[in-house]
């Protein structure tokens, strides 16, 4: 099954009451195995998590810390980008070259990079004496 194809699995199992906006997302850890999470709501909104999220921590549990690979998918009208905060993720994880399919359940599939997402991203040499 390949990545897409399994963020489109997960994404059946979604939580989400409030918003009916279900998202599946999967990444490729270093390994080659594959890691997927979906959206999950909660009525303290906006304490949810989403897909990508999941996604990213069902990798770290497993005791990977690269991604090679993500896939999104949702059904709307356009391939729908991560929100700002799993940008940073993705980006804490992966490098910037890491390709990146965001998808729409009809079939429409947009492809671009870790970097191009999150241009600028805040990372760990930001963190370092002299990195400026």
């Amino acid at each position: 099954m390949s990545l897409l194809d399994q963020a489109r699995a997960v994404r059946e199992n979604a939580y989400a009451p409030y918003s009916q906006f279900k998202v599946g997302a999967a990444v490729r850890g270093a390994s080659g195995a594959i890691y997927a999470g979906c959206n999950v709501e909660n009525a303290a909104y906006p304490e949810g998590t989403c897909a990508e999220a999941g996604a990213i921590a069902a990798m770290i549990a497993a005791g990977e810390t690269e991604l090679t690979e993500v896939a999104v998918i949702a059904d709307s009208p356009r391939p729908v980008p991560p929100c700002g905060g799993c940008r940073q993720k993705l980006a804490e994880f992966g490098a910037g070259h890491v390709p990146v399919t965001l998808a729409t359940i009809a079939g429409k599939e947009l492809h671009t990079t870790v970097a191009n997402l999150l241009p600028g991203a805040f990372g760990e040499s930001d963190m370092t004496e002299g990195s400026a």
